[in-house]
């Protein structure tokens, strides 16, 4: 009877060949914006992101910017709803190299932010594009496995 029911366990890995979605890393992320030039703008002058080319048929309904790595983010074009991004629930996390440098950068460019110290003592900063979508910054943690 265990030989049967180990059996009927591994099944479905052994006929699928696999016991998961086999995700191997982040692609990209769509963002659905108002209005692509406004966008693009923010997304290369202010968060300093490299634009990726974009096939010709989507140029005009579309910006792609580069993170590294090889993930993206892509702006969709025709945003007509509300967004509602809060620091406890809908928002993007990325990190940055120095977190004091990335607030100091947010205060020459007069860009509202929130600051706040996690549980942990990792400092985060909270901010807006012009949609409205959240993006909160940390700073990368050190090689010795401690955050700073």
């Amino acid at each position: 009877m265990n030989r049967l029911l180990y059996v009927l366990l591994l099944l479905p890995t052994l006929v699928l060949g696999q016991d998961n979605l086999g995700i191997v890393r982040h692609n990209h992320l769509g963002i659905h914006v108002k209005d692509i030039p406004t966008s693009a703008a923010f997304y290369r002058d202010v968060m300093g992101l490299k634009p990726a080319p974009v096939p010709d048929n989507l140029k005009a309904t579309r910006a792609w910017f580069d993170l590294g790595n090889g993930q993206m983010i892509h702006l969709l074009n025709g945003r007509s709803e509300q967004v509602n991004h809060d620091r406890n629930g809908s928002h993007y996390a990325l990190y940055v190299a120095d977190i004091a440098k990335s607030e100091a950068y947010l205060k020459a460019k007069q860009l509202p932010y929130h600051r706040q110290v996690r549980f942990d003592g990792v400092v985060q900063l909270y901010f807006s594009d012009p949609d409205g979508y959240l993006f909160e910054l940390n700073q990368v943690p050190a090689t010795d496995g401690k955050s700073q």
